[in-house]
């Protein structure tokens, strides 16, 4: 959980950072518990409040989005661990309603795919596997939401419940078209419509912080956006064709597609980026799931290296991976090739393989990885990505970003703030309260660190060719 105080020029004045327990109760599911989600963020937010003297004059929001959460309306209080978006454990019930014929439908309404992914499944799980507390949702005592409306349920002291559009629009129960839930979604997947937050513009007052749940503070809640949607204003891609990469715990590439949606019938997602007050911009995302959470393997799971910063020296080591290619569906796959019965796969090993091979092959793959998303964005759906934006906490490793430069074959751009995720819910707060005027103002606070340009030849080198030989291998491996 990451807090940062931001300064009317686009600057990070302090920072507060508080890490809670992912959970794993079984092979394919992750949970969290939202007391610690909340507990971190009032963490965080003292600390990064303790390190300056400016004064916080409005709050924004941006959270993991597709997670569901479910809590008591009077209490605040969860009944159970929040679903996370990694969770598989719904690949039964998308295999069914894809079996029942409505996928196509369910596209149609909402941009998205039948994947576990979404919130609307583990919504679907919930109902069908706890029956008593959906009940309670039924009656009205438990209400359910993504992780920006409880957090903002917590700091408003149960006084607003409420989402944006681009939380919304990952749920399954949104419909693209009409910008609001649907019944018809609703009813497919068994959810009450009474529970649901109401969905609200991303910039604009929506509710004041209550000062005896939030540090003593009354302050505007005036921002709220899903993080890549978030990342992307943050990086201010505020014109249609503009194109971002945040690298996390997965990657998100997100193209600005202006007020019409882009459908993609290739493994692309159609989102909706934000709504600033003037109606929809619409995004379209290739969704990967595991990247730095790739890394994070290679440090906790097998433990290869004891930090994830010790990646790029050690990869820098070797001048190649070996042949040695890394498929990190750890979680399954998700965009361009939507497999949720995926595994991961190291193929190529021998007995000359080394642990700095694993490491090159690790930052290659997410480099792939992002290439076959950005392929289809420029092949399928006809757009141009002259260039890369770049930010999350991968950016940093300057090897990684040469790599993604040299399989795109454009330049890749990263900014001097790369938290633009914390930075757009800061834009979208500050320009829902006067702090900026404009978009065009804050795009003139976007600073650049380093471009890089991509090495001639490098692009075709064969190296793609093999991982795209590889990725069938790690494919149905559950099924």
């Amino acid at each position: 959980m990451t807090a940062l105080v931001v300064g009317e020029q686009g600057d990070v004045l302090a920072r507060g950072y508080r890490e809670f327990a992912q959970l794993f109760p079984r092979p394919g599911w992750v949970e969290h518990e939202p007391d610690d989600i909340w507990t971190a963020t009032v963490a965080a937010c003292r600390e990064a409040l303790a390190a300056t003297d400016v004064a916080p004059t409005c709050v924004g929001i941006t959270d993991q989005r597709e997670t569901a959460v479910v809590w008591d309306r009077r209490t605040l209080r969860p009944p159970r661990p929040a679903i996370v978006w990694q969770d598989r454990r719904t690949t039964g019930i998308c295999d069914r309603l894809r079996s029942d014929g409505v996928e196509d439908r369910v596209a149609e309404l909402t941009g998205l795919r039948l994947d576990p992914y979404f919130t609307g499944t583990k919504y679907a799980w919930l109902a069908e596997h706890e029956p008593a507390l959906w009940s309670g949702v039924r009656d009205g005592g438990l209400v359910l939401g993504t992780v920006d409306s409880y957090v903002v349920a917590r700091l408003t002291g149960g006084a607003a419940h409420v989402t944006d559009p681009s939380n919304a629009s990952r749920t399954l129960l949104y419909d693209l078209s009409k910008g609001g839930w649907s019944d018809e979604l609703c009813d497919l997947f068994d959810v009450p419509r009474s529970a649901l937050p109401e969905v609200v513009p991303s910039s604009g007052v929506v509710g004041t912080t209550d000062p005896d749940s939030f540090l003593g503070l009354e302050l505007p809640i005036a921002g709220i956006a899903g993080d890549q949607q978030a990342a992307l204003f943050g990086q201010a891609c505020y014109s249609p064709g503009m194109s971002k990469c945040t690298y996390g715990t997965g990657s998100f590439v997100l193209t600005n597609t202006g007020s019409s949606p882009v459908r993609s019938d290739a493994g692309l997602l159609t989102t909706v980026a934000w709504d600033i007050g003037d109606g929809l911009v619409y995004a379209l995302e290739g969704a990967i799931f595991v990247t730095g959470a790739a890394v994070q393997w290679l440090r906790d799971g097998l433990g290869l290296i004891d930090s994830a910063a010790e990646i790029e020296g050690l990869a820098r080591t070797v001048s190649d991976s070996g042949d040695v290619v890394f498929v990190p569906a750890l979680t399954g796959m998700g965009a361009p090739h939507w497999d949720p019965h995926a595994r991961g796969a190291i193929l190529g090993i021998t007995r000359g393989t080394t642990r700095a091979h694993l490491a090159r092959a690790t930052l290659e793959a997410i480099a792939f990885e992002v290439r076959d998303v950005v392929d289809v964005m420029v092949t399928e759906a006809g757009l141009e990505v002259p260039e890369l934006s770049a930010d999350g906490g991968a950016s940093a490793n300057d090897l990684l970003m040469q790599l993604q430069a040299d399989q795109l074959g454009v330049p890749v751009r990263r900014p001097v703030v790369t938290e633009t995720t914390a930075l757009g819910a800061a834009f979208l707060a500050g320009l829902g309260t006067g702090v900026w005027g404009s978009t065009d103002e804050l795009a003139q606070t976007w600073a650049l660190d380093r471009r890089f340009e991509p090495e001639q030849g490098r692009r075709d080198d064969g190296r793609h060719a093999r991982w795209r030989d590889a990725v069938p291998r790690a494919g149905g491996w559950t099924r």
